[in-house]
């Protein structure tokens, strides 16, 4: 018999796109593992519990390397390269180590500078309108931004570089996410070749140089890092902008309280981050030799998905988790995962997301919906969660 869909299991009356926690939160309630049938047609096991899903996360018997999925020969995966998700000890082990070098607290804290700038730039250019979609012209160029000259993208391949990211993470249609994969992967290759004959003072030309006694990233790991760094690296932040100024908007006594005392920014990244998690779920763990989890034991070579946003309002660690509150500590959330395979640009994620806020909220004292904020939608993912758009109008009369 089939695993229930996740439209099968959605309470009647609620949209999963619009707001998944009706459904995790029934499912919750009769056990913190559910067998489903993804939205891509795979059977895998949904872990919608906190304290399961942390043990999930760190289990070395849940596989990230693909080569251990059900149905491997025929899956493909629209990898590119041999990245850290993807990859167990000690291949991952090695590339991190590789890399981590250059996402050190010192060199984060050095970008801080140029991200302000970069956010009063798209602020010049946005406020004398009255009205904008948030995320077109703020939310999504800022982080974009960011990773592109952190990498070395050049200026005119950045639209191009989105609309393959878009369309990979929501294809149109299969045939069309793997011509972006395509287009992507050769695109990388070939921006690699020339951060190696004329390297730059750039990431991407850093990474080229890399070694570690003697050992380099192979051109295939490469493409793989540039690949994870560069999507990874603005898609999560777009969605914590976004998801942070509407949830903001929706809680006028949190929007009060934030820009009263800009001490609690910190706090309410947080929050943000707990409450309207911009990754829904981690990426895919199978199972090397049968596995418990929460009293149900997962036979091994399956699929298992860990719902970070369902961990996060998992009330046994948060109490009244569908609360928006900055003041609450919010920390031990699992938004950039837990574990060796926690994101490394978490920092850098973090300051975007303060300088974005601190930066709007300053310039745009009146910032409101432009919109019935019921009207928004949301993208259709169970991946990543956040706004297609995001309408809003101000007065610019606050100081840059």
């Amino acid at each position: 018999m089939s695993a229930p869909t996740l439209e099968e299991l959605t309470p009647p009356g609620t949209d999963f796109d619009t707001d998944p926690h009706p459904l995790y939160d029934r499912l919750r309630e009769q056990g913190p593992v559910h067998r489903i049938l993804t939205p891509d047609a795979r059977e895998a096991w949904l872990v919608v519990g906190h304290e399961e899903a942390r043990a999930v996360l760190t289990d070395p018997r849940m596989s990230h390397d693909i080569r251990n999925s059900p149905g491997w020969d025929g899956d493909g995966g629209y990898s590119i390269g041999v990245n850290m998700l993807q990859t167990d000890p000690p291949d991952h082990t090695r590339l991190r180590r590789l890399v981590a070098k250059e996402f050190t607290a010192q060199r984060i804290e050095a970008l801080r500078p140029r991200i302000q700038h970069i956010a009063d730039r798209l602020l010049d250019d946005m406020l004398p309108l009255g009205r904008a979609d948030l995320v077109e012209a703020f939310a999504l160029p800022l982080p974009l931004t960011v990773i592109c000259e952190l990498l070395g993208v050049p200026d005119a391949d950045r639209a191009a570089f989105r609309a393959w990211s878009n369309e990979m993470i929501l294809p149109t249609t299969p045939e069309t996410a793997m011509a972006a994969m395509r287009a992507m992967t050769g695109y990388l290759a070939d921006l690699i070749e020339t951060k190696r004959r004329h390297p730059r003072e750039d990431l991407l030309s850093a990474l080229t140089r890399t070694a570690d006694n003697g050992d380099r990233l192979s051109p295939a790991e490469l493409s793989g890092m540039a690949f994870v760094l560069l999507v990874a690296g603005h898609e999560t932040t777009v969605n914590l902008i976004s998801s942070g100024v509407h949830s903001l908007l929706r809680h006028p006594g949190q929007l009060a309280a934030l820009r009263a005392d800009a001490s609690l920014m910190a706090g309410a990244v947080e929050e943000i981050l707990r409450h309207d998690c911009p990754v829904e779920r981690a990426a895919y763990r199978y199972t090397t030799e049968p596995v418990e989890i929460g009293g149900t034991t997962v036979p091994a070579g399956e699929a298992v998905i860990v719902v970070l946003a369902a961990a996060a309002h998992d009330p046994r660690r948060f109490a009244e988790p569908g609360r928006f509150d900055i003041h609450r500590e919010a920390r031990g959330h699992l938004a950039f995962g837990h574990g060796i395979h926690h994101c490394l640009g978490a920092s850098l994620a973090r300051m975007e997301a303060s300088i974005a806020l601190e930066t709007l909220l300053r310039r745009c004292p009146d910032l409101a919906f432009d919109c019935d904020p019921d009207d928004l939608t949301w993208r259709p993912s169970l991946m990543l969660r956040g706004v297609h758009a995001l309408p809003v109008r101000y007065t610019a009369t606050g100081r840059r």
